[in-house]
């Protein structure tokens, strides 16, 4: 593997462990993150999403990775999170690609892509499964996953292992 295939494979390492700050300094201090929930992230916004992402999780996420692909400016994977939807405690297979981009070895933009209406489907039953594919739909769970970041960061507490 070269340097940038093992940079993703550290991240994911350290996703599958709960250690967010190994993730963290994965990560350009300049880092803008995009998917389909949070829409564009940028900076510590990034490391506070999976911060309160892991712990809304209890431990119960289990994390894999495969199919790593990167040369000096670009990268891919794909990953698997499967996981209880905290609102609706709802069972998760959400299977996700990933691309990336670096610059000063570290990974300066992270793009994730999965399919929402099959992950709404799994999150919230019959409603995802009816209005899950619907732009209201999404839209109103990218406010509320936005909103709730916010009142994380409000918080301003680090609640994962700080020995991580």
């Amino acid at each position: 593997m070269n340097p940038n295939e093992n940079l993703i494979a550290k991240f994911y390492t350290a996703f599958a462990n709960a250690d967010i700050q190994t993730m963290s300094e994965c990560y350009h201090p300049n880092v803008h993150f995009v998917d389909p929930v949070f829409g564009l992230l940028k900076d510590h916004q990034v490391s506070k999403m999976w911060e309160m992402l892991l712990l809304k999780s209890k431990g119960d996420i289990k994390i894999e990775f495969y199919d790593i692909k990167a040369d000096e400016f670009s990268g891919s994977a794909r990953w698997v999170a499967t996981y209880n939807f905290s609102k609706t405690n709802r069972k998760v297979v959400n299977r996700i690609s990933a691309e990336f981009i670096f610059q000063d070895g570290l990974i300066i933009k992270h793009t994730d892509n999965f399919d929402v209406w099959k992950w709404s489907k799994q999150a919230f039953g019959i409603t995802g499964y009816l209005l899950g594919w619907t732009g209201f739909f999404q839209d109103s769970i990218k406010k509320q996953a936005l909103l709730s970041l916010k009142k994380y960061e409000r918080s301003n507490t680090s609640k994962i292992n700080p020995n991580n």
